[in-house]
């Protein structure tokens, strides 16, 4: 069975908006924090998105294709489910949309055979499925900066049944990563 993971970029105080990376994500960035990004990437074959996420990563990945690039023959080629009930078409290269029975599609999609299904940010696609307890992993880069405001992965009112630290790692620059295996 393959496992849903959720890979989240944020702050100390859980803020992942894109609109404010230049602030928090970008003052932190390095060439060891882009490794592990990209090699995340590369050991997922599909990538399970809302819609937002989806129209960003849709106008970004077609553009950067190249030959050598490794990271963006990934993104643009493997499979993108994007979870929607008003995207009217998904033109981005092997993409399809889920918009009816959506938590039977998606765990249609976990009993197939393949690698990891990652959703990158997605909140509210993360809320939705923590609520029939389909995620099997949370990866956070957690950036040591507190914005005090913008838009909080977790709302109020979310939680879990409970969760196992299975990794950690720190970068430069403070970063660090927190793996969680959710107990079911």
């Amino acid at each position: 069975m393959r496992k849903i993971i959720v890979s989240a970029w944020v702050t100390l105080d859980g803020i992942y908006d894109a609109d404010s990376m230049q602030e928090w994500f970008m003052p932190f960035n390095s060439d060891e924090k882009m490794e592990y990004i990209k090699g995340s990437i590369l050991q997922a074959d599909a990538l399970l998105v809302g819609k937002t996420t989806y129209k960003m990563f849709e106008t970004y990945w077609p553009n950067t294709t190249t030959d050598d690039d490794e990271l963006a023959n990934q993104m643009n080629n493997m499979k993108k489910y994007v979870v929607s009930t008003s995207l009217e078409k998904a033109e981005w290269n092997n993409s399809g949309i889920i918009n009816t029975n959506i938590i039977e599609e998606i765990k249609k999609l976990k009993k197939e055979n393949g690698n990891e299904i990652q959703i990158p940010g997605s909140a509210t696609l993360v809320q939705s499925l923590m609520k029939e307890n389909l995620i099997d992993e949370f990866r956070f880069l957690v950036h040591p900066i507190i914005l005090g405001n913008g838009k909080h992965f977790f709302k109020d009112g979310m939680k879990t049944a409970g969760m196992e630290l299975v990794k950690t790692r720190m970068f430069d620059k403070g970063v660090v990563l927190l793996c969680y295996a959710i107990n079911t």
